[in-house]
Formats: structure tokens, C-alpha cells, sequence
């Protein structure tokens, strides 16, 4: 049985791998971790969901903030997982300078 430390981490992976796929070249080399939380919290921005450094080809994803502070529409299965994968996407989108939208964009054409 995946606890929900185990299926946050499986819907980043699959999220990250499917986007690398999509941007080999500018994915190939960053590094994605997956943190409890941030260190901190920001004067005026609040809690962060996950943090870009493009210096250090980095992204961290914080699971905490992503689970316990989305409000979420419907608290189900699928919901959660696109909590999750939208913060994903968001995190990418700002380290390549896209709006996540642009990312993937045949993914979402029969919306």
C-alpha cells in the first residue's frame, strides 16, 4: 500500500519524466528533489509550494505546503494529483521562462 509521502513523490516523478520527454534539452540536466517544506517563510509571498534556482539547475518541490495548503475544489484522488502535477508544471514553466501552458500543449487539446 503507497502512503501519500509515496504518491506525491510517484506523481512528481511521472510529471517531471513526462515533461523531460516533451524538453529533452532543457530538462536533461536539472535536478528535482522533493523537500518535507522550505526553511522559511517569505515576507509577503507566504509559504512556498516549490523553489527555482536556473543557477544551480535545481527545482525542490515542497510536499507539505502542496498537500496541506490547496484548496481544493473536490478533495479526491484525482484532484490531489492535479494539485500536484500543476505545481509541477508551474515550477518548470519558471525555470524555463513558459507559462505552463505552453509546456505541453498537445496534452491538453481535447480540453
Amino acid at each position: 500500500m503507497q502512503t501519500r509521502i509515496d504518491t506525491f513523490d510517484t506523481i512528481v516523478a511521472s510529471t517531471v519524466d513526462y515533461l523531460r520527454s516533451v524538453w529533452p534539452e532543457q530538462l536533461g540536466d536539472v535536478r528535482f528533489v522533493v523537500a518535507a517544506g522550505p526553511a522559511s517563510v517569505l515576507p509577503g509571498v507566504g509559504v512556498e509550494r516549490w523553489a527555482v534556482n536556473a543557477a544551480e539547475r535545481r527545482v525542490v518541490f515542497y510536499r507539505l505546503p502542496i498537500q496541506r495548503l490547496t484548496r481544493l475544489h473536490r478533495n479526491d484522488d484525482l484532484h490531489r494529483r492535479m494539485v500536484i502535477e500543476s505545481c509541477v508544471f508551474r515550477a518548470i514553466a519558471e525555470l524555463l521562462g513558459k507559462d505552463p501552458w505552453d509546456l505541453a500543449p498537445d496534452r491538453f487539446r481535447h480540453f
